[in-house]
């Protein structure tokens, strides 16, 4: 796991706290273990972690004005100058415009700026310590320097309404480590600090211009382009690293590199999972220049794209996908690579796996995915995130009748009635769009804290009912059924507690809202995913979460997106622009569900998973029952109809919590104190909640 760290003191000077570490109110000085020093006193910054040579750039003024930029950005460095100039007068936005996906780090004078992204896939977190704020891309770091406790009351509402900005609030799993929310930087004077938002967000009462659609696609097509040429421009490899690992009988390099965990290097994208990944192999293939090195195959044609596809055998009617996936392969600037799924890498399959920074469902998954992205390059191009930043989240119906421009509803609507197959279901989808539009924010909160208290989980039924559930302003997670009632009474304190704090709402119209809700939901689980199914020396890259894309996505008017098929179409028009049109029929159709894998793999590992619930931590602090758990997880391995998600949030939760607690050592070194496998007191025990939960 890579991430930075720094502290800003109220001191005016903190002569013990750089490369000699930091000095806490107890007296102990500790620093990051792995870490490297980019400046130091009095409000010092690190990098640790394998970061490349590359990623890690520091530009300066002087002593007093100087900017890190982490990750990949492309940005010229005369660029970066610039953007510290224009920083020094406490302008924020521009540096988050350039293209690529980093973490921008600003020091003028003793004032420090932390710039988040907009998606959330690269965070900021902070915590108050020793007469100041240390602050960190990660959250674990900092729960380790303060000994921090585990925080139950975010766990609860993680299971319960994971996607509710009201209810995790700016909470993490630990207690008094806090999150920037995405779109917003961390500003510290001095140690003090202040969260700003440096992007502007429509009103709830008047929309945003909406803009011309032709040209709004163009946007988006110029900021994938230059989204895939910032990692094209790259280092295709870590320096210093010896790319052929040495010599063994029989083997090619890119064997000898495979049998030591390590990716070939190059460029290298996903062929399968639909048609964002496809287009993003295709710019990559297609952008001039070579993309990457494909070494030991005996094709003799030098430098390609390693398109990689998962064919997995568990779901069905795939079938149609790996023959597209075949004829864009035939793309001579691509070299196709099949990498074939079978019972090792069900989800649930792997129980066994490295401690993440915060829990995710994709702790049941990471398996089958570590062994996709091993067969891939050291850059890996992924399509994560696509399909929250340009389809249309069903609560932007609401949004269309407050712009009264009702006539954009038919298409979608008559999409769904012809899906779902009841004439029914138009004047349902329009009645519950209507009453989304004319619904508080507050109350639409509060709404969902009597259901939790009342444990109303029923959703309506048919294909059309994920969106009539979702035309709502909160509505409870898959999970939320199987929790206890303090647990489900703590996440209803904290929704009612999160409507007062907002007072009036998010200000954001409910469709709006929603979309960025369900983005920062996915960019937290892709974050948990990059480092549950890590491979060595790989980068794996989600360019349609890049804070330029996400922004050309957001300009797509709303009458566009809610069309069927619009995420196809739009691709395909970002694909024509770029020169690419010999696409194969079919192309742009949906990639099959998981769900028929997700219930193979729960039935495979029913026994495995019983046993793990038999003493669960999870029980231990009071947030579900064991033995209700069990008889969900026989129920759904044996077929019955529950809600196979919910089940995943449930035993990746346990699991993080289990790698936690069996962990040794911490993030720092320093006194013999730190040396301990856990801070004091992280261990959870019944009735953990809170008084919240009971006072309800």
């Amino acid at each position: 796991m890579r991430w930075l760290v720094g502290w800003s003191s109220t001191a005016a000077r903190a002569p013990e706290f750089g490369s000699a570490g930091a000095t806490g109110s107890d007296g102990e000085t500790v620093h990051p273990v792995g870490s490297q020093l980019l400046w130091g006193d009095p409000d010092p910054l690190w990098a640790v972690g394998d970061w490349r040579p590359d990623e890690v750039r520091v530009v300066r003024a002087d002593d007093r004005n100087r900017m890190a930029v982490l990750g990949t950005c492309g940005a010229s460095d005369e660029e970066l100058r610039l953007g510290l100039i224009a920083a020094r007068g406490g302008a924020l936005r521009h540096l988050t415009a350039w293209s690529g996906s980093y973490t921008a780090v600003v020091q003028v004078g003793r004032r420090v700026m932390v710039c988040g992204d907009l998606a959330g896939v690269r965070p900021v977190f902070y915590t108050p310590w020793a007469s100041g704020t240390a602050y960190a891309t990660a959250a674990l770091p900092l729960a380790d320097l303060i000994e921090a406790n585990l925080d139950f009351g975010h766990l609860a509402a993680l299971l319960a309404a994971p996607d509710v900005p009201a209810a995790l609030h700016d909470s993490t799993p630990y207690e008094g480590v806090r999150r920037i929310p995405p779109g917003h930087a961390l500003i510290l004077r001095a140690g003090a600090r202040e969260i700003a938002g440096y992007e502007p967000v429509a009103s709830l009462a008047v929309a945003a211009p909406a803009a011309d659609a032709d040209s709004a696609v163009d946007g988006v097509r110029d900021a994938l382009v230059e989204a895939v040429r910032a990692r094209l421009a790259a280092p295709r490899h870590v320096p210093g690293v010896d790319m052929d690992p040495g010599p063994v009988p029989g083997m090619g390099p890119a064997e000898r590199r495979a049998a030591r965990g390590m990716p070939v290097p190059g460029i290298g994208a996903d062929l399968s999972g639909g048609p964002a990944s496809g287009t993003l192999a295709l710019l990559a293939a297609g952008l001039p220049g070579a993309p990457g090195t494909v070494l030991g195959h005996g094709t003799g044609a030098g430098e390609r794209l390693l398109a990689v596809t998962f064919n997995d055998l568990a779901v069905k009617g795939r079938e149609a996908e790996l023959e597209r996936a075949g004829t864009l392969a035939a793309n001579p600037r691509l070299h196709h690579v099949v990498v074939t799924g079978g019972e090792e890498m069900l989800p649930y399959a792997e129980l066994e796996g490295p401690l993440t920074d915060e829990p995710g469902p994709s702790l049941v998954t990471a398996a089958r995915h570590r062994a996709r992205l091993a067969a891939g390059s050291a850059d890996h191009f992924t399509g994560y995130g696509a399909r929250q930043v340009l389809d249309a989240h069903p609560a932007r119906l609401a949004d269309l009748l407050m712009d009264r421009k009702r006539r954009h509803l038919l298409r979608p609507v008559k999409a769904l009635a012809k899906t779902d197959g009841s004439v029914m279901v138009p004047a349902r989808v329009y009645g519950a769009a209507r009453k989304l539009s004319r619904t508080p924010y507050p109350a639409g909160v509060e709404g969902l804290a009597d259901r939790l208290l009342s444990r109303r989980f029923e959703e309506p039924a048919g294909a059309a009912g994920a969106s009539l559930a979702a035309l709502t302003w909160a509505r409870p997670g898959p999970a939320a059924r199987w929790l206890t009632g303090e647990a489900l009474a703590e996440v209803s304190v904290r929704l009612t507690g999160g409507t007062t704090r907002a007072n009036v709402g998010p200000g954001q119209r409910p469709g709006d809202f929603r979309a960025r809700s369900a983005l920062a939901r996915h960019a937290s689980d892709l974050r948990v995913l990059e480092q549950a199914a890590e491979v060595r020396f790989q980068r794996l890259h989600a360019p349609f979460l890049d804070n330029q894309v996400v922004r050309a996505c957001r300009a797509l008017p709303e009458a566009l997106r809610v069309q069927p098929g619009a995420r196809a179409a739009i691709l395909r028009t970002v694909l024509e622009g770029a020169g690419v049109t010999d696409l194969p029929a079919g192309w742009g159709a949906a990639s099959p569900g998981t769900s028929a894998a997700a219930r193979t793999g729960l039935r495979v590992a029913a026994d495995e998973l019983v046993a793990l619930f038999d003493t669960p931590l999870l029980a231990q602090a009071g947030l579900v029952e064991a033995r209700v758990v069990r008889k969900a997880l026989r129920a759904a391995a044996e077929g019955e109809p529950l809600p196979l998600e919910g089940l995943a949030d449930l035993v990746s939760l346990e699991l993080w919590l289990r790698r936690l607690l069996d962990r040794r050592g911490t993030c720092w070194t320093g006194t013999p104190a730190r040396q301990r496998a856990v801070p004091a007191g992280i261990r959870p025990q019944r009735g953990a909640l809170g008084a919240g939960a009971r006072r309800a």
